[in-house]
């Protein structure tokens, strides 16, 4: 295998006539030098990874190019940028590329090439019409055609012969119009899958193209009936694929002549009729889809008896009644891998038969009547007791089986990853009992969903031994007990649900189970508590403290011992840094004392004025007034007294001592010798007022030590605000620093 550029010296070899470069590794851009190639007739170059550009210099003298090949491995990397007019010095026979961007036109020099064998032009980006003429111009020696995967438009020739074409890819476009009557006997495949095709398929199809194989009208919009003659004349017919139509009427039987028959998918249409053992289900069988159609009866039981070959069954979304033929063991395939009857009306106990399907690993009978309790047997299902790496069983170039199923809580559908499902859905029956212990041996298992029966007991304590699941339903039942805490050993868990049972106790919790917080998960339990929901367990206050986490409340605990601690903090450095200076300093213990001397005097005058001026016998009560003085002199008086307790003693200077200063007396009366007759009455009133209340307050204001009574008032009063101030700060710091911890 080469890898690596290709080099522009290759154009030099004037003589080469193949160049086959497939599946290496060649990247970059392919060079122009190619162009110089006069005497190339075969050139192959693809599954590689190039990109760039190619235009017509990489063609230019190419006239004896006959087939030509190329495709990439990146999304549409290699780039052709033709004029629309071009018309290239060659007539192919074989053109191939695929994952390349050729559009979105379909160019002249596409239409140009009339001799063409074999036309390979998928994944190409081409949304044009393409000509009718152009189809018509090859038709005869045509082989093979793959337009796939593009969005061409239009409408496709109604008529067409092509004795030699054996393949018609034309799936993925915009096709239009009835289904084309192209006769061809060499044709086995017809696949015309997922275009907008309209009216009834051909009855006359056995006779356009007799050796048909391979089947495919999946996604249009065709009606009518399935014709009885695709039955009955296309006898080598194996892969019969007609999903999501609009067909009506009944399956074309007897089946038996299909010799080798192996798909039959006629899903998401309106089929109806009894699906019988009349209709002899060909042993060849390997897939079987009816999916959401309108179908009756009772399920064959020739189904299981005689498909040897069978790998999966989708019968949901009917009507079909009885219960599920598996009264001895089933003679199908040992890869046999889905069992989907969901949505139906069947009834009886699921068989115990359905544990000797080693390989099962997608079981969905939800939505039927079946009653009786869930096997014990489970544990016998290879495909997910072991973890392995699963392959799909049945490949092919047309089929991918496609399915619903409903995973994560909601409707998924899967089609080329289906092998990884790994899914048991009884939901929404009538199954009593336990669920079985031996269920936890299913490691392998993704998803269980058990809720709409009558199951009762515990959920199983070993339920944290599916390491794999991730979809847990076992709402609407009538579980009791509490919840495992293996739960939580559940590491991929996306989806739970255990919502109106009689579930009790703690909801336990840590790490996949942290992250499904929602309390709809555990509604209609009354007697459950803990996070999420807001009952309370008992004993734990607001939340769970064997969480292993730090919740709301453990913040809030935090935050009041730091609170506690920071104002402890904050009254001792604010005491002792006002008090210890003023203690170990006198001189900064004598101006402390002068200035609040000074202060008060001033203070006392200003009062004194303003009072006089708001205050007169008539309009403001002596009464009042003098019980507001008197109850200010308690609390300062109460102040003073545990100041006088607890305060440690301050000597004081002679001067701080003194009484109010001759000249501040002499300035007193000369302000009330300067006021209005009026509001000299209106101080004399008020000091008398203050006289009386005084006397309340004699031991402090009118005692011989006076001064130091009112100094030590002025100290407890500054000190306070000090250590409170303080105390406020260190009480933020605090509680920042213990929230911190705290997280």
């Amino acid at each position: 295998m080469v890898e690596g550029e290709l080099p522009a010296a290759l154009g030099m070899l004037e003589y080469l006539k193949e160049l086959n470069l497939n599946s290496n590794q060649f990247s970059g851009s392919i060079p122009e030098s190619l162009g110089q190639l006069s005497q190339l007739v075969h050139l192959d170059l693809t599954l590689n990874s190039w990109e760039g550009i190619l235009t017509e210099s990489h063609f230019r003298t190419l006239t004896k190019l006959k087939s030509f090949a190329v495709s990439t491995y990146g999304p549409r990397s290699l780039i052709f940028n033709m004029a629309h007019d071009w018309v290239p010095p060659f007539q192919l026979n074989s053109i191939d590329i695929a994952d390349c961007r050729v559009g979105p036109a379909f160019g002249v020099w596409l239409q140009s090439q009339t001799e063409l064998t074999e036309v390979t032009l998928r994944n190409t980006s081409i949304s044009d019409f393409i000509p009718e003429e152009w189809f018509l111009k090859i038709s005869f020696q045509l082989r093979y055609l793959d337009l796939s995967n593009n969005q061409i438009r239009g409408k496709l020739p109604f008529h067409m012969n092509s004795p030699s074409l054996g393949n018609i890819y034309l799936s993925h476009n915009q096709f239009v119009g009835p289904l084309p009557h192209w006769s061809s006997d060499a044709a086995t495949t017809l696949d015309l899958r997922s275009n907008s095709f309209s009216g009834p398929i051909p009855s006359n199809y056995d006779q356009l193209l007799p050796n048909l194989i391979i089947l495919a009208l999946s996604d249009n919009h065709l009606n009518g009936s399935i014709p009885p003659s695709v039955c009955t004349n296309l006898s080598g017919l194996s892969t019969l694929i007609l999903r999501s139509n609009h067909l009506s009427g009944e399956l074309p039987r007897p089946w038996s002549l299909w010799r080798d028959l192996w798909v039959v998918d006629v899903a998401d249409n309106n089929l109806s009729g009894n699906f019988s053992s009349s209709m002899g289900v060909p042993s060849s069988l390997n897939v079987l889809d009816l999916s959401n159609n309108n179908f009756g009866g009772q399920i064959p039981s020739s189904l299981f008896q005689n498909c040897s070959k069978l790998v999966s069954i989708d019968l949901g979304g009917n009507r079909f009644t009885g219960s599920i033929p598996l009264q001895t063991r089933p003679k199908v395939s040992n890869e046999f891998y889905m069992l989907r009857l969901r949505s139906n009306s069947l009834s009886g106990h699921i068989p115990h038969q359905l544990c000797s399907l080693p390989s099962i690993h997608i079981i969905d009978l939800g939505h039927n009547k079946f009653s009786g309790t869930i096997p014990k047997c489970l544990y016998n299902l290879t495909a997910l007791a072991y973890v392995n790496d699963t392959t799909s069983t049945y490949n092919s170039l047309v089929y991918s089986e496609i399915t619903s199923l409903t995973l994560k809580g909601q409707e998924l559908v899967y089609n080329t990853n289906l092998y990884l499902v790994k899914s048991i859905d009884f939901s929404s029956n009538n199954l009593e009992g336990v669920i079985p212990e031996e269920i936890s041996s299913l490691i392998a298992l993704g998803t269980l969903n058990l809720s709409r029966n009558q199951l009762s007991g515990n959920i199983p304590s070993k339920i944290g031994n599916l390491q794999q699941l991730e979809t847990l339903d076992l709402s609407h039942n009538h579980l009791s007990g509490q919840i495992p805490h293996s739960l939580s050993l559940l590491n991929f868990l996306a989806h739970l649900n255990l919502s109106f049972n009689n579930l009790s106790g703690r909801i336990p919790s840590g790490n996949q189970l942290q992250t499904l917080n929602d309390s709809s998960i555990y509604e209609g339990n009354p007697s459950l508590c803990g996070v999420p929901l807001s009952t309370v367990c008992p004993g734990d206050g607001a939340a769970d403290p064997g969480d292993g986490d730090h919740n709301d409340d453990d913040i809030d605990e935090n935050g009041k011992f730091g609170i506690v601690v920071s104002a402890v903090l904050g009254f001792i450095i604010g005491f002792w840094s006002v008090c210890g200076t003023l203690f170990m300093k006198k001189s900064w213990r004598y101006a402390y004392f002068r200035f609040f001397d000074d202060i008060k005097e001033k203070a006392a005058l200003a009062i004194a004025l303003r009072v006089a001026r708001w205050c007169s016998p008539c309009d403001c009560p002596l009464e009042l007034f003098v019980a507001l003085v008197k109850m200010t002199a308690s609390i300062v008086g109460f102040a003073v007294f545990s100041l006088l307790l607890f305060h440690y003693p301050i000597d004081r200077p002679a001067v701080a001592l003194s009484t109010t200063k001759p000249s501040q007396q002499e300035n007193v009366k000369l302000t009330l010798a300067g006021l209005p007759r009026r509001e000299q009455e209106r101080v004399r009133i008020c000091r008398r007022c203050s006289g009386d209340s005084g006397r309340e307050a004699a031991p402090y204001w009118s005692s011989d030590d006076k001064v130091r009574a009112r100094m030590q008032l002025g100290g407890v009063f500054l000190l306070t605000l000090a250590t409170t101030g303080i105390s406020v700060g260190f009480n933020f710091l605090g509680r920042d620093f213990y929230n911190v911890l705290a997280s």
